[in-house]
């Protein structure tokens, strides 16, 4: 059965083995709660990398217990994130996430060209998974915080990296939508051209596992009544598995607003390198933080 709920993510990950998750500079309470929240549940190991004392002293603070988790001594942010990166490439681990560590400072560690974690010609992208009160199943979209405004390539590696996260949820065949401004295929404007141009490679085989469809406005791509006003038919209308952004303004702004003014809840990762990585907000929820290492560990090697 398809995951339609975030908290359904936690008990589909225990029939999967434990994967190991490695935090990059993880000195803050957010991120050893959330992580060892993830320990406790059976999700993950996990090595923290940081500076042990800091660390130490916050499982302390809350009463966690040291011992579920293995600590590497590496006090310094940037060293810390390529020490984390290591780990990940040399094996000993399955997750990289992100802890206190700026965001720059943290993908400058996956993005380096001779000790990250990118394979040749490999594209990084932000994938997030997001739970509507008002909407029957999860809305899995991309990209809203890495890539700013992808090329035709690129929304094609977006289009395969949502579409294999939607099938980790259970969903044989997702039905993605490319968002535009309009289903018409406007030559001014290019994300219109880019979606049928994607949506054409959908349909001859050159993107595999979904029904894909474009460009696509928002409100035909989820709501139903508004696919038939509009005379939109097809697999996807009105019932949107993924989204695809045409650019990070209107992806970024679709995330934000979910999550600030819908009382959405969410979980997020990057795509593309050769584990996932969690790129969590210093902002973020613990809960957020927790999802997101669930729906890592669902979609890890």
């Amino acid at each position: 059965m398809p995951i339609t709920r975030l908290e359904q993510m936690l008990e589909a990950v225990k029939s999967r083995p434990r994967r190991r998750l490695v935090a990059a500079y993880a000195n803050d309470a957010h991120t050893i709660e959330a992580v060892h929240d993830a320990v406790e549940r059976g999700i993950v190991e996990a090595t923290l990398v940081g500076d042990e004392a800091v660390m130490r002293q916050v499982c302390a603070d809350h009463g966690f217990d040291p011992a579920r988790f293995t600590f590497v001594h590496e006090p310094v942010d940037t060293q810390a994130a390529a020490r984390a990166v290591a780990l990940v490439r040399s094996a000993g681990g399955q997750i990289l996430m992100k802890g206190l560590v700026s965001t720059d400072k943290y993908m400058r560690a996956i993005l380096h060209k001779e000790a990250g974690l990118m394979s040749p010609g490999a594209i990084l992208s932000h994938v997030s998974v997001i739970q509507y009160p008002t909407y029957p199943k999860l809305i899995v979209c991309g990209d809203v915080a890495v890539l700013p405004y992808p090329d035709l390539k690129e929304k094609v590696a977006i289009t395969n990296y949502v579409i294999g996260v939607a099938q980790a949820l259970g969903i044989p065949k997702p039905k993605v939508a490319l968002i535009a401004a309009s289903e018409q295929v406007l030559p001014k404007v290019q994300a219109t051209i880019d979606a049928a141009i994607i949506a054409k490679m959908a349909e001859r085989g050159q993107i595999k596992g979904a029904f894909v469809d474009g460009p696509m406005a928002l409100d035909v791509a989820v709501d139903g009544e508004s696919a038939a006003t509009k005379g939109i038919a097809g697999s996807v209308a009105g019932d949107a598995d993924c989204l695809v952004f045409p650019n990070i303004d209107a992806g970024n702004v679709f995330y934000k607003t979910s999550s600030k003014l819908a009382g959405c809840e969410l979980a997020a990762m990057v795509a593309g390198a050769q584990a996932p990585c969690i790129l969590s907000s210093r902002g973020d929820s613990v809960l957020t933080k927790l999802y997101s290492i669930t729906l890592a560990a669902l979609t890890a090697k």
